[in-house]
């Protein structure tokens, strides 16, 4: 066997070995192992809270052991392969490890961009709010782009999503949305899209066909079990406004006040949501958003402090820096301002067939920055 095909082997099995010792693979079975033969004990669902918890760390233990596990498992054949080559170092048996190479390579490279998601929010599912900036009906229909772009991204990935506020442009496209993505580590992948986006191109709504810059802001805030320990006192703190939600129309026209808007007076945060027809089902998302958006308003301010004591940079909030740019005119290309990673396709990102590349970037700079 050839000595670079070799030292691939080599460094590939070392990586798997770092990995699997730095995400505790063992620990992890064992603990999977626990959970299993409590959910197997008389009485188990009798307090549906603890069992809801308990099935929650299930399904994410298993999110994170199952790719690990296949990967190790994989280490372990293309070690095998490698003796078999170094006893027999024919054509056949040196394309065998190429292959297995190969396929191990993808999954390795899954799995060390979710070990890059080591807060305990990352594996949580979004919230993603959409504001369009300046720019007028451009802005707007800017805004809906890209909230297209993240709904397109999210059913690629089998992710589940539900609209919960959206407020429609006067003319063309969204002022606002928010939009909940669920599923594993959807947290973790978009908060990398925290900022504002820039788009230049020729705009649509001026009959002179000049070039236009438009903004719009993403925020991300993870969807959280329990508040996260976040504790608001509804009666002393919170404002609450309903409204009348908007609608398709005719008979689809919601003709009560449903929709709840909450503003946090001492921070002055403020979510909204209107995706029920029942206020009380609102009140309660919105309640849910409220301490998710709290939460990360803390964690903020904890890692602005680190960030200053290291002379770093923290997360750049909503409405912030541009964050990346979106040319269609006269050139036609994607850059993200952090990374400096660029794609020469913009059509292939707004439809969310390339935004991963952006998001792996995104992910693998922050290592490198730490």
């Amino acid at each position: 066997m050839e000595a670079e095909l070799k030292q691939s082997c080599e460094d590939l099995l070392e990586r798997i070995g770092h990995l699997k010792t730095s995400l505790d693979l063992d620990g992890q079975q064992n603990r999977l192992t626990e959970i299993n033969q409590k959910m197997a004990a008389p009485g188990f669902w009798d307090d549906s809270e603890s069992a809801q918890k308990t099935t929650t760390e299930l399904s994410s233990l298993n999110a994170s052991i199952k790719p690990l596990a296949a990967l190790v498992g994989g280490a372990e054949e293309l070690e095998i392969l490698v003796e078999f080559a170094e006893e027999d170092d024919s054509d056949e048996n040196v394309s065998e490890i190429q292959r297995q190479i190969d396929a191990i390579q993808i999954d390795l490279e899954q799995v060390e961009l979710k070990a890059m998601m080591g807060e305990p929010e990352d594996s949580c599912g979004a919230y993603i709010q959409i504001q369009a900036g300046e720019g007028g009906t451009d802005a707007a229909d800017w805004a809906e782009m890209l909230l297209m772009m993240y709904a397109r991204w999210a059913e690629l990935k089998g992710f589940k999503i539900e609209e919960l506020d959206l407020s429609p442009g006067e003319e063309a496209g969204i002022r606002s949305a928010t939009i909940a993505i669920r599923g594993d580590f959807v947290y973790g992948y978009m908060k990398g899209e925290i900022g504002v986006h820039r788009l230049i191109r020729i705009s649509p709504f001026d009959s002179a066909g000049r070039r236009q810059t438009s903004f719009a802001a993403v925020d991300a805030t993870p969807e959280l079990n329990e508040g996260a320990g976040i504790e608001i006192d509804y009666d002393k703190d919170v404002r609450e406004d309903t409204y009348r939600s908007s609608g398709a129309g005719g008979q689809h026209v919601n003709k009560t006040d449903s929709a709840i808007r909450l503003t946090h007076l001492p921070t002055g945060e403020v979510v909204q949501c209107q995706s029920q027809r029942s206020q009380h089902k609102n009140r309660a998302q919105a309640r849910k958003m409220l301490s998710a958006r709290l939460y990360q308003v803390e964690k903020d301010k904890k890692d602005a402090e680190t960030a200053a004591k290291r002379g770093a940079k923290s997360r750049i909030g909503f409405g912030g820096e541009t964050i990346r740019h979106y040319v269609l005119h006269p050139d036609q290309y994607v850059k993200d301002a952090r990374t400096g990673h660029k794609f020469g396709n913009p059509a292939n990102v707004l439809n969310g067939e390339n935004l991963d590349s952006f998001i792996e970037a995104y992910l693998r700079w922050t290592i490198g920055r730490e």
